[in-house]
Formats: C-alpha cells, sequence, structure tokens
C-alpha cells in the first residue's frame, strides 16, 4: 500500500523525493512527509497529497544530502499529521515504513515500560524506538539494529532508516513488502517501485525477503535473511517516464482504458509471431509442467480474481481441465486438500499482492511444486517465487481502477486455455486456426468498443443520482458483471451488486424498483433468450435496465429499456469485449459524481498489506 523512497547523494535530495512520492501516490494518498538530516532531524508533515508537502518544503527551504520520505494509505491510526511518516525516535532515528507489524502491541507495551513515549498510533512508531533501543541500550550499529528487527517484528514490512549518528549511510530492509535500490553516480536511492527513480536512474536492483541493505553514496552493500554478504543482480529498467505521465488524457484510468489495444496487441504478440498457441510462452519447462497437470487451481485478489473466474469457464470448456478459483486471502486461512498434482496460478498485476503471493506460498508449503504467474510487473515477487511465468505486457498502470490489467489478463488466461487445450491434442489445427483469427481481431473490436464512449457517458448522466446498482450477466458473462459492479462502487461510491441473471427470483428481486438501474451483459450467445426473461422480470417490477447486447442480438429499446451494442458477437472473447462499456461506465458516472477517479477515497494501487 503506501510508497517509500530514500536518497543519499552528494546534492540537495529534497527535489528526488519530492518527485518519487508523487510518483508513489497511487498506493497511498492518506498522508505524506520526509525527513532530512541537516543539522538534526527536520521533517515536514501533511494530511492530504504530495504537493502539500513540497509547498511546506520550500517554504522552509530544506536541503540535505540523505533523506526518506513516505506516502500512506492508513492502516494502524486515523488520517492526522500525527500519524503519518516518517516517524522520529529521540530526535535521533527516523523511519519510513510500508506494511503492518502484527506484534506492534506488544513492542509498544515493552517499549513504554523501558522509558520511551509514543505521539502516534501506528505500529511504525514501534520500529523507530526499537531501533533507537538497539543503538542506544544494546550498543549496536544502525545496520546490525535493523538486522534484529528482522527477527523480532512478525508481519510484512518494507523500512527506511537514518540515524543522526550516521549522516554518511541510509539502511534499509524487505520482508514480505516490495523495496529496491536504484544506482547513480556518486548518489543511491530506493523505492518501492520504479516509478519513483525513473527521473534519476534506470539501474536497480529487486531486494529479497530478509534482506537489509547499508546505502551510501559510492556504493551499497546487501546482506541476505542470514546476515551473509550477497549479490543480487542489476537490472536495466525498460519502464520509460512518458509511460506514466498523462499526456493527452485528463485521468490515467481514462488512458489506460484507451490503451488497451496497444496492451493487448503486445500481450499477443508472442502468439502472432508464432503462428500458434505453445505452452513453453509460459516458461521453458512448461510442457514437463503440464504434463503433471492434473487441475488448475487459480488465486488472485479483486479485478484479477474476476479475471480468474472468466478462466474457469475457458480452460473447463477449451481446455477440458478441472479449475478451481479461490480469493486469496481466504484459501490460506482455511484447510484444503493439497493435490502436488494441481498447478497453482497466481494473478496480479503487480506481482506484490501480499495476500496472493503468501496464498501462493502456503500452496507451496503443502505440496504444490506446479506454479504460474501472470503479472505485469517484471521481477516482481509472485513471478519469482513461481516455476513459470507469463507477463501481460500491459505497461504501467497508475489508476487504483485496474483496466488494461485485467483485459491482458484475460488475454493471458485464455491464451494459456488454448496452448493447454493444444498441448493436450484436445483442439484441431482449424480450430487453433480460429481461435489465432479471433485474437488477430481483438483489438480492432476492443477499438470499436471504445468508439461507444459518447453513448455511454450519456447513461452516466442517469446513475449520478443514484445510491444502488445491480449488474447482472450469465455464465462466462456473470464475472464480468462482478467486475462491472466492482469498478462502479470503487471509483464513483454508489454500492453495486452483480447476481447471475438467473438467481434475479431467488432473493435480489426484492431489491429491484425505479430507482435501482440494472445493467445487463447480454452477448449474442446461447443464454440469450435466458437473459432476456430474466429482464422481463426486472422490467415487470418498474426496474430501469441498461443493456450492452451485441450488435447482431436484436435488441429493441424500449420504455424502461436501454440498449447500445457493442460490436457482433466475438464468440469466446466476448467477456472482454464487455469489459470495455463498463469500465467506460463507471469512468463517467464517478466523473458526474464529482470523485477523484485514479484516487478514490481509502485505496490504494498495490495492496501489500493483509
Amino acid at each position: 500500500m503506501c510508497g517509500i523512497v530514500g536518497a543519499i547523494s552528494n546534492q540537495n535530495v529534497v527535489p528526488h523525493l519530492i518527485e518519487g512520492l508523487s510518483r508513489l501516490e497511487y498506493r497511498g494518498y492518506d498522508s505524506s512527509g520526509i525527513a532530512i538530516l541537516r543539522n538534526g532531524i527536520e521533517r515536514v508533515r501533511s494530511v492530504g497529497r504530495v504537493a502539500e508537502i513540497d509547498a511546506m518544503a520550500k517554504d522552509q527551504k530544506l536541503e540535505g544530502f540523505l533523506g526518506i520520505g513516505h506516502t500512506r494509505w492508513a492502516t494502524h491510526g486515523g488520517v492526522t499529521e500525527l500519524n503519518a511518516h516518517p516517524h522520529v525516535s529521540n530526535n535521533e532515528i527516523a523511519v519510513v515504513h510500508n506494511g503492518i507489524i502484527e506484534n506492534y502491541e506488544e513492542e509498544r507495551e515493552r517499549l513504554i515500560t523501558l522509558g520511551y513515549t509514543f505521539e502516534s498510533q501506528t505500529d511504525t512508531e514501534v520500529i523507530a524506538h526499537l531501533i533507537h533501543y538497539y543503538v542506544n541500550k544494546k550498543n549496536k550499529t544502525l545496520l546490525e539494529s535493523t538486522q534484529m528487527l528482522i527477527d523480532e517484528l512478525r508481519g510484512a514490512f518494507a523500512i527506511a532508516v537514518i540515524s543522526l549518528k550516521n549522516p554518511d549511510e541510509m539502511i534499509c530492509a524487505r520482508l514480505g513488502c516490495p523495496l529496491i535500490i536504484g544506482l547513480g553516480e556518486h548518489q543511491n536511492f530506493i523505492a518501492s517501485d520504479i516509478s519513483a527513480l525513473l527521473a534519476i536512474t534506470k539501474k536497480v536492483i529487486y531486494l529479497e525477503d530478509g534482506d537489509v541493505v547499508e546505502v551510501k553514496k559510492n556504493g551499497i552493500q546487501i546482506f541476505d535473511k542470514n546476515k551473509k554478504i550477497i549479490t543480487r543482480k542489476t537490472h536495466i529498467s525498460d519502464v520509460t517516464l512518458s509511460s506514466m505521465d498523462l499526456g493527452q488524457y485528463d485521468h490515467f484510468m481514462q488512458k489506460e482504458i484507451y490503451e488497451q489495444p496497444r496492451a493487448i496487441s503486445d500481450t499477443i504478440e508472442g502468439i502472432m509471431d508464432e503462428g500458434h498457441f505453445d505452452v513453453r510462452m509460459f516458461g521453458h519447462d512448461a510442457e514437463e509442467v503440464f504434463k503433471n497437470t492434473d487441475s488448475i487451481l487459480i488465486l488472485a485478489a479483486g479485478t484479477s480474481y474476476y479475471a480468474g473466474v472468466t478462466a474457469k469457464y475457458w480452460l473447463e470448456s477449451i481446455a477440458k481441465i478441472k479449475t478451481s478459483v479461490e480469493i486469496s486471502s481466504e484459501y490460506r486461512y482455511r484447510d484444503s486438500v493439497p493435490n502436488p498434482r494441481q498447478l497453482v496460478i497466481a494473478i496480479s498485476q503487480s506481482g506484490e499482492t501480499l495476500d496472493t503471493l503468501e496464498a501462493l506460498k502456503h500452496a507451496q508449503s503443502l505440496g504444490h511444486e506446479l506454479s504460474l504467474a501472470i503479472c505485469n510487473v517484471q521481477e516482481s515477487a509472485i513471478a519469482r517465487a513461481s516455476r513459470l511465468v507469463f507477463y501481460t505486457r500491459a505497461g504501467a498502470e497508475i489508476s487504483v481502477a485496474s483496466t488494461k490489467a485485467c483485459t491482458t489478463q484475460l488475454v493471458s488466461l485464455f491464451s494459456l486455455a488454448v496452448a493447454i487445450g493444444c498441448y493436450k491434442k484436445l483442439i484441431s489445427k482449424e480450430a487453433e486456426k480460429n481461435y489465432l483469427e479471433n485474437l488477430r481481431q481483438l483489438a480492432g473490436s476492443v477499438q470499436q468498443a471504445l468508439n461507444l464512449e459518447p453513448q455511454i457517458k450519456e447513461w452516466a448522466k442517469l446513475f449520478a443520482d443514484k445510491h444502488h446498482a445491480l449488474f447482472l450477466g450469465r455464465g462466462i458473462h456473470y464475472p464480468i458483471a462482478m467486475e462491472g459492479a466492482l469498478k462502479l462502487k470503487e471509483i464513483s461510491y454508489i454500492h453495486a451488486e452483480a447476481y447471475p441473471a438467473g438467481e434475479l427470483k431467488h432473493g435480489p428481486l426484492a431489491l429491484v424498483d425505479s430507482d435501482m438501474p440494472v445493467v445487463v451483459i447480454a452477448p449474442n450467445d446461447n443464454l440469450l433468450e435466458k437473459v432476456k426473461s430474466n429482464m422481463q422480470e426486472v422490467k415487470a417490477r418498474g426496474g430501469e435496465i441498461f443493456v450492452f447486447a451485441d450488435a447482431d442480438s436484436h435488441f429493441m429499446e424500449s420504455p424502461g429499456v436501454r440498449v447500445i451494442r457493442t460490436p457482433r458477437h466475438t464468440g469466446v472473447l466476448s467477456p472482454i469485449i464487455h469489459s470495455i462499456p463498463i469500465q467506460l461506465l463507471a469512468y463517467h458516472a464517478a466523473l458526474y459524481k464529482g470523485t477523484d477517479v485514479d484516487k478514490p477515497r481509502n485505496l490504494a494501487k498495490s495492496v501489500t498489506v493483509e
């Protein structure tokens, strides 16, 4: 969730910290702050956005060669300046932290008995006081003190620490939450992700769990969980600054919606170049993995979960392989029946979603050695923890509400289903050719769906004063209805639910009235007539119906029934096409309501806490 940055240089680091935090703001924006070593530890903190501390830093003429910064998504303690990071202990130690310390209450009580005073409600302040205690009472170095935290604290965290007694170094550590090192000339940096560093360096090192790093101007030293010096591979990031900027668009969500034709084309480029579906695109030993696979377990959260539910239909109908889909945060805390021949697929845009990462580790602890990561970020934790990896190539996704990451996940999962089907010789050459052609035409169909924006914008006006909405779908389009409900509520704050249309009569129909818009996903498939019957149930109760129908489904508007026609039915890829209008509907409804589209309240992009 939260974003952290740090810098040590032979020049003023404050502009680097501010720039980095502004690019990390999508990870949390309840409050922000920076701390600089100058004559002492000097801090500026503020509730709200990074722009606030930028102005404060300029007013105070804040400068220094060593500093840390933080943008917060609140977990422990309310949104107040006192709870904003960095946290300081005895004017000697400053700390920024992403994650959650599970045993902070007992550590807090222990530290109070040792004479420490707490000014915040956060778990982070425990870290600052513990390090101060180790340094001053146990005579440990700053490095040793930070290493001791790894053994002392439970939970997940990424931290950066500076000390008044150590003006020439910064110490950082990772356990469960992402953290990277940025390498420069006579300067080095740390950050939660690459976006914070693009303006100053593309040379990065991805840290592993348990790593503690001593960062100085002219070099770094990495210690692993066993406190042994270790070398980690240096990467040259291919992420560009332009991909992180708005360009001609008003919001990142709008930009990312319109980037979907390109993102889809980039994701399937390898398949198109090869001219067939090959399981080896998922990893060099994919054939060995699939030879030993008898079923699939998908682990995911949020939008990625709905992509997984959609994929279940493809995997079972095309690849004929039994598939189950689990919410990551639920799976790891219940008893399950392990199957060593079950392929575990972990889906995550960032590749750092803690619930999904821990669920994957839990599955592996039960004996699941076969694993595949589908994610959008190179060298992310879930990718590194998996035997096979497929990168979606969506490009940087900044908006909290996922759009292009979702559709590229769907493309990847569809390709997986066909590749497995081909590997198992269930698909004829002619059928494979047809699937290839469907993929080839997909980007164009998505563009056609984007062209419906003016009509959808008019619909969105009618949602602006509503408090509730219902989304309906059947079969493979039911998870798309669920995704539509999620999009609407997370950025417009309209309460929305999704149901299989056939379930209306089993309870939800009681909610339907003239004040509750009902959105229906109604493609021209074998369930269309069933969906039409379900719509009549809504219409008979005075419900206002908004139908996304295919161009060839012969829907007619009538009183209380509005229809927008998407491109002609695209067969098995129809869920991807129908994802586009529900994204646009949510986006424009949020605009009419005046919400912060890219940074909706109470949410953050990369969920690295439980």
